[in-house]
């Protein structure tokens, strides 16, 4: 296998590990949890969902052949919370994810030498995925921060639980051998 091949391989499987990792977290949150922030200028779950899946549309949908932002992206949109149900929340998750992932799916070895554009800046394929993956799990990461503020004791963790980091080493060693 090539080195192409396996920075697809790679980029799939790490991206498909971050949805898992959201999937998990919406899935402790009850409706008012969605919709918490700390303060005005925050912003809630429910937020950042509609922003992630804003720019997974706008971003990867025709990704080589089209500017990544499209006129039909409203971004400022995107930070005003109009979610009523929390059905309408996961299903916009959703919606971002599919679009994403079906574009990395689709990406062939040549295309990682080629160069798409973001607002008219010209980026290596390689570099916009690096792009994303920094944007996307750096908004991953504030769902579950804000999750495990919201959920408190209710939270259940995504990795090893606390007090068991040896434990898990020594099995994961064990089942390596």
């Amino acid at each position: 296998m090539n080195f192409q091949q396996i920075y697809l391989d790679v980029i799939s499987k790490r991206f498909k590990n971050l949805k898992e990792q959201g999937d998990k977290t919406l899935s402790q949150l009850n409706h008012e949890q969605f919709h918490w922030t700390i303060n005005e200028e925050s912003n809630s779950i429910a937020v950042i969902v509609k922003h992630i899946s804003g720019n997974m549309i706008s971003r990867w949908t025709d990704f080589l052949t089209t500017d990544g932002e499209k006129s039909t992206r409203n971004r400022d949109d995107e930070f005003i919370d109009s979610f009523t149900t929390t059905e309408e929340i996961l299903t916009t998750w959703e919606k971002g994810w599919q679009v994403f992932l079906d574009a990395i799916e689709q990406l062939t070895e040549a295309d990682l030498e080629k160069v798409i554009t973001i607002r008219g800046e010209q980026h290596s394929v390689i570099d916009a995925i690096e792009r994303q993956m920094s944007h996307y799990a750096q908004h991953v990461g504030q769902i579950i921060y804000i999750a495990k503020q919201v959920t408190g004791s209710q939270w259940q963790t995504l990795s090893i639980p606390r007090g068991q980091s040896q434990n898990f080493t020594d099995a994961m060693v064990k089942k390596h051998q």
